[in-house]
């Protein structure tokens, strides 16, 4: 063979090398890209899907949890006005003992098994008198929310200094609706303690959860 020949043999082996090198090489890279390509599209699969048992079960547990939860504990219920048939009254005497009683204290308590609403003040209204007992303006609160067992208080003046008063030891007492003025109950004969002087000077608070602050409005008169 001559040297011209080897020098063409030697070359094209060279350059067919050169070939299969390429080719191997391209093979793996792509084989390398498929491999990423399929890992990086299982990662969010497996990662960001919930299963679906797992989101079932959270969801029925937070429904179904809020639910029970607020059905025992009554809300989410309509909350009706109190009832005559579903509280107790009372009338203590704020006063010194052996005074004439002028300051009393009215208390009510939820006696049924049902939370219910309070509206507005005692409606304080004698037999042939004119009008109820004012209230007093500037002791309005929101409505009053009882649980069973819970109380409520209204601060009464029986007296404001008039000539003609009117003695009686009970004070009919009714509840009111929403509206002002509204009766939720018939009138209810509330003792008090012993005989009390009314005049057309009485006046009434509205209810309010703390007895303090109802007496606080007529303490003073």
């Amino acid at each position: 063979m001559t040297r011209g020949n080897k020098a063409i043999s030697k070359a094209a082996a060279v350059a067919a090398l050169g070939a299969l090198l390429l080719a191997s090489t391209a093979c793996e890279e792509s084989g390398a890209d498929g491999s990423a390509g399929s890992k990086a599209s299982g990662r969010p699969g497996t990662t960001s899907s919930p299963k679906a048992g797992q989101t079932a079960s959270a969801t029925a547990r937070d429904g179904s949890g809020n639910t029970g939860g607020d059905s025992g504990n009554g809300v989410g219920t309509a909350v009706v006005a109190c009832a005559a048939d579903g509280v107790a009254f009372s009338a203590t005497s704020q006063d010194e003992e052996g005074k004439s009683v002028r300051h009393l204290l009215l208390t009510v308590t939820n006696t049924g098994n049902k939370r219910c609403h309070l509206y507005q003040y005692p409606y304080l209204k004698f037999a042939g008198a004119r009008s109820p007992i004012a209230v007093i303006k500037d002791s309005e609160d929101a409505p009053v929310t009882l649980a069973p067992g819970e109380k409520a208080y209204a601060a009464l003046l029986a007296t404001g200094g008039r000539m003609d008063t009117y003695d009686t030891d009970t004070l009919p007492l009714s509840l009111q609706g929403p509206d002002p003025g509204s009766k939720a109950s018939e009138p209810l004969n509330i003792d008090l303690p012993g005989q009390v002087p009314f005049d057309d000077g009485a006046r009434v608070t509205y209810w309010t959860t703390a007895s303090g602050l109802a007496l606080r409005f007529i303490m003073t008169s």
